[in-house]
């Protein structure tokens, strides 16, 4: 079963940038999906998330957010694959 991961992001977001391609590094190594998120297209993922993006949730859990860096995200991602 592959893993998802689901990407809360927003349009313009420096860190978002940042993140998505920290994901698809580790995407390289680790098979798992990303489901991306804009936090503007819904009010409850804005109040939730607006001021932590960008997120990473695996198992909804929240892996990482703000400042994402690959080996925390790389270790987490290898415990579910």
């Amino acid at each position: 079963m592959i893993v998802e991961v689901i990407f809360y992001t927003r349009p313009n977001c420096g860190l978002c940038d940042e993140a998505k391609l920290l994901l698809e590094l580790v995407q390289e190594d680790e098979p798992f999906s990303i489901e991306e998120r804009n936090i503007e297209e819904r009010d409850e993922w804005t109040e939730e998330y607006g001021l932590m993006i960008p997120v990473i949730i695996v198992d909804e859990k929240i892996v990482q957010y703000g400042k994402v860096d690959y080996v925390t995200l790389s270790k987490r991602l290898q415990k579910n694959t």
